[in-house]
C-alpha cells in the first residue's frame, strides 16, 4: 500500500487516538486479497483540527393562527417539530444509542473500535461498504445534507469517498467540543429521517403510533431506532413489506439492548411479540387542510409577496416554508362562522354561480373573515375550486366580478367632497347619453365619453333626482349624469384613495361607464373602501397578521394597521347618512336592516353578468359578491336557481343583500350597537345650487317607485 493513498492516511486515521488536534496510529488490518495479516504503524504526526460545522436553523413546521390564538393550519417543507431531550423518552435514547452507538457516551467524534470494523470491511471489498459513523458524524452528515439546496450539494454530501469521511471528522471533532453528548444526541433526535415524511423523533412518533415523543414505550421506540438506519426501505407507509422490514429492523434493535443489558431478556421477548402498530396518522400540510382555506390561502400569498416578511421572494418563500413561524392573524372564528352560516343558507356548493364574503373591521383594515360558497380544492367532481374568489390575484384570487353599482358611492362621495348637498339633484331621464366625447376625460386627459352610447333604467320613471333619491334608487342614469358634472377622473381619484384597485391587478379602466362598476373586484378590497366610509375617512390597508414569532430565536414581531386620511370626515358622515336610507328607503327595503345603524349599497351589473352588496356599521364593513366562475358574461345570473330558489334574474338585493344582513346579524350579536356620527346638516343639508324644480313640474316621488331592477328580489 503506498505511503501517498488515501487508503494508507485512513488507515493511520482509523488506529489513532485523538488528543489536541493530533493523530497517532497503531492498528492491524487485514490484508486486501491475501490470507494474512498487514500491519500498518504510523507513528508521524496528523495534523487533524477541529472544523466549525455551520448548523443554519432545522427547516420546521409555520403554524397560523387565528385572534383568539387557535391553530388553523400548519405549512412544512419537512414535517418536523424539535424537542427538548427532556421531551423525549428515555427509553428512546437508550434503544437509538444501542443500535447505533452504542459507545457513544464513551469516545470521542470517532469510535475507534466501530471505525476499524468498518475499515476492514472496506478493505476487503474495494470501496466503502460500510459506514462505522457515530453518531456524531451522523449529525455532521445530516446537517451537510439539509444545508444542501442543490441536487449536486446533496449528492456531495453523500458521496462514497474517503476525503469526505475526513472532512465530517473534522466537523465532527468541531461539535464534540462545542456540544455535551446529551446536547449532541438532542440534535441528532431531531434531525434524523425516520420515513414516512417524518423529520425528527417528535414528528415520527406522533406519526407512527400518534403519540409525543415523551411517551413511546419500548416497541416503539426501538422501532424508530430501527427506523434510521435505511429509513426508504423500512417506510411504513409504503406497504406491506416495507412494515415487514420494520418490523424485523425493530426485533434487531431490541435483541441488541437486551444484548448490551440497557433491557432484559424478558422484556425484549415481551416487546417482540407486539404488533408494529403503525397509524400513519396525517400531518395536515397547507390551506387546503385548514379550517378556513380562504383567509389562509390570503395569509400565505401575504407572506409570499410582502417585503414586510422578507427582502427577496426566495427569503420569504425559505422563512414560511422552514422557518417554524408561528403566525398570529386577524380571523375572528365568531365573524367566521357567520359568514360561512349565512352563505350555506343562500347559495350551494353545488350551484353554478359562486358566492363571496370578506369582513373588514373599520380603522384597522383587519379582515375577520373570509368565505365562499365552494369549498377549496382541486376536484371539479366536488364542486371544488382550487383560487381564492374572497381576494385579489396577488392573494391566490383570479380576475374578479364586475363591482357593478356599489361604485356609486364613489361618484357620490365624490359629489359630496365638491360641495353638493344631500338634496341637490338633477333632472333626468330612462336614458343618457353623453353630449360629446369631450363629456368625460380620463386621468390622462383623453376624450372617452361615447356620444353613441345610451345608458337606462330598467325600471323606474324620469324626473328629480337628488344624491339620497338617486342612491336609494340607484338610478343608472342620474348617476351618469352627476359622473359628467364632478368629473370621470375626480370620481376614480376618489375611488383609488379608498385603495380600489382591479383583481387582475391591471390598471382601473377609466370609461364613462366607471361609475356603473364596471371594473372587475374582489369582495376584500370592496369591502375595505367601505371600511374607510365607516371610519369616517381613514383608509387602512387590509391586514391579516399581527404577529410572526421566529421559532429558533423566539423573537416576536409585531404589526401595526397601516391606515391613512383619505376623506373628509363629514364627507364620510355624509355619506354614510346617505347610504343608510338604502335598508328603509332603497334597493334593500325588501330586505330590512339588521337592527341597528347600518350602511350599504347594492350592486347589480349590465344584463345580471353579478351580483353584489357593500355595507358597514361603525364596527365591521363586508362585501358579498355573486357570478358564475364559468364566464359571468356569458352565465349570467338570469333564469337561475341559487340555494333552492329560482330567480328570474339576480340582482343584489336577491342573494347578496340577505348573505350579508344574516352575516351582521350574527356576527355584531353580543357588540354593542354604536350610531353613525350625526350629518353635519349646516354643510350638507338641504340643496344648494341644484334645488328640486317646483312640485308641479316634476314627476311622482323617486321612492314611490322602484327605479331599476335591483330595486326589488326577483324570483
Amino acid at each position: 500500500m503506498s505511503r501517498s493513498s488515501p487508503l494508507w492516511s485512513l488507515a493511520r486515521l482509523t488506529g489513532a487516538a485523538v488528543a489536541a488536534g493530533t493523530v497517532v496510529a497503531a492498528i492491524a488490518l487485514p490484508t486486501v486479497g491475501g490470507t494474512g495479516s498487514l500491519f500498518v504503524s504510523a507513528t508521524e504526526m496528523l495534523d487533524l483540527k477541529p472544523a466549525q460545522l455551520e448548523e443554519p436553523p432545522l427547516p420546521q413546521t409555520s403554524v397560523v393562527y387565528d385572534a383568539e390564538g387557535n391553530r388553523i393550519a400548519q405549512f412544512y417543507a419537512e414535517n418536523r417539530k424539535e424537542v427538548r431531550l427532556d421531551q423525549i423518552a428515555d427509553v428512546m435514547r437508550t434503544a437509538i444509542v444501542a443500535i447505533e452507538d452504542y459507545r457513544f457516551y464513551e469516545h470521542g467524534a470517532l469510535d475507534l473500535e466501530g471505525t476499524a470494523r468498518a475499515l476492514a470491511k472496506n478493505l476487503s471489498s474495494g470501496g466503502i461498504a460500510q459506514g462505522g459513523s457515530s453518531i456524531t458524524q451522523q449529525y455532521v452528515k445530516q446537517v451537510l445534507l439539509n444545508s444542501a439546496d442543490t441536487e449536486e450539494g446533496k449528492n456531495k454530501a453523500l458521496e462514497a469517498s474517503y476525503a469526505r469521511k475526513l472532512k465530517e471528522l473534522r466537523y465532527a471533532m468541531g461539535v464534540e467540543e462545542k456540544y455535551s453528548k446529551d446536547e449532541i444526541l438532542r440534535r441528532y433526535l431531531n434531525i434524523a429521517y425516520f420515513g414516512a415524511g417524518a423529520n425528527g423523533v417528535e414528528a415520527a412518533a406522533r406519526r407512527f403510533f400518534g403519540v409525543s415523543a415523551a411517551d413511546l414505550n419500548l416497541a416503539q421506540a426501538a422501532t424508530l431506532a430501527g427506523a434510521v438506519q435505511n429509513p426508504n426501505r423500512t417506510d411504513p407507509a409504503l406497504g406491506k413489506q416495507a412494515r415487514e422490514l420494520l418490523l424485523e429492523r425493530r426485533n434487531v434493535v431490541l435483541d441488541r439492548m437486551a444484548q448490551l443489558g440497557r433491557i432484559t431478556p424478558d422484556q425484549a421477548a415481551l416487546a417482540k411479540a407486539a404488533k408494529l402498530g403503525y397509524k400513519g396518522v396525517e400531518a395536515p400540510n397547507g390551506c387546503q387542510a385548514g379550517r378556513y382555506p380562504y383567509f389562509c390561502e390570503y395569509v400565505r400569498h401575504e407572506l409570499l409577496t410582502s417585503p414586510a416578511f422578507g427582502r427577496t421572494e426566495r427569503a420569504r418563500k425559505q422563512r414560511f416554508a422552514r422557518g417554524g413561524l408561528k403566525i398570529y392573524t386577524t380571523l375572528d372564528p365568531k365573524a367566521q362562522r357567520a359568514a360561512e352560516t349565512a352563505i350555506r343558507k343562500h347559495v350551494f356548493a353545488s350551484d353554478h354561480p359562486v358566492a363571496a364574503e370578506a369582513l373588514v373591521e373599520p380603522g384597522t383594515g383587519e379582515i375577520k373573515a373570509m368565505a365562499a360558497s365552494r369549498p377549496y380544492g382541486r376536484s371539479a367532481k366536488r364542486k371544488e375550486i382550487s383560487y381564492n374568489p374572497v381576494a385579489d390575484k396577488r392573494h391566490g384570487g383570479l380576475i374578479g366580478f364586475q363591482a357593478g353599482s356599489t361604485f356609486k358611492t364613489f361618484t357620490l362621495i365624490t359629489a359630496l367632497s365638491q360641495g353638493m348637498k344631500i338634496d341637490d339633484g338633477i333632472s333626468v331621464t330612462n336614458a343618457y347619453t353623453a353630449p360629446g366625447y369631450a363629456s368625460f376625460k380620463n386621468c390622462k386627459g383623453q376624450n372617452v365619453g361615447i356620444p353613441s352610447w345610451t345608458v337606462t333604467n330598467d325600471e323606474g320613471s324620469p324626473g328629480f333626482k337628488t344624491l339620497a333619491t338617486g342612491t336609494w334608487g340607484s338610478v343608472n342614469t342620474f348617476f351618469m349624469a352627476l359622473e359628467q358634472r364632478v368629473g370621470l377622473c375626480e370620481t376614480v381619484r376618489t375611488a383609488k384613495a379608498l385603495g380600489i384597485s382591479r383583481a387582475d391587478g391591471g390598471p382601473l379602466q377609466e370609461y364613462e361607464t366607471f361609475t356603473l362598476g364596471i371594473n372587475e373586484m374582489d369582495p376584500v378590497t370592496v369591502a375595505t373602501a367601505y371600511a374607510a366610509v365607516a371610519a369616517r375617512g381613514t383608509y387602512c390597508t387590509p391586514m391579516v397578521i399581527t404577529k410572526v414569532t421566529e421559532a429558533s430565536t423566539g423573537t416576536a414581531t409585531s404589526y401595526d394597521p397601516s391606515c391613512r386620511k383619505a376623506l373628509d370626515p363629514e364627507v364620510a358622515d355624509a355619506t354614510a347618512h346617505v347610504l343608510s336610507g338604502v335598508f328603509t328607503k332603497g334597493t334593500m327595503r325588501g330586505v330590512g336592516g339588521i337592527g341597528r345603524p347600518a350602511a350599504g349599497k347594492t350592486g347589480t351589473t349590465d344584463g345580471y353578468a353579478t351580483a353584489w352588496f357593500a355595507g358597514f356599521t361603525p364596527d365591521l364593513a363586508g362585501a358579498v359578491s355573486l357570478g358564475d366562475p364559468r364566464g359571468s358574461q356569458r352565465y349570467k345570473l338570469t333564469g337561475v336557481t341559487i340555494g333552492g330558489r329560482t330567480f328570474g334574474a339576480v340582482a343584489g338585493a336577491s342573494v347578496p343583500g340577505p348573505i350579508w344582513k344574516d352575516t351582521m346579524t350574527a356576527a355584531l350579536k353580543d357588540v354593542p350597537a354604536r350610531d353613525f356620527t350625526p350629518v353635519n346638516t349646516a354643510r350638507f343639508g338641504g340643496c344648494g345650487q341644484s334645488c328640486a324644480p317646483p312640485r308641479e313640474d316634476r314627476p311622482e316621488s323617486p321612492l314611490d317607485q322602484p327605479e331599476d331592477a335591483e330595486f326589488e328580489p326577483q324570483g
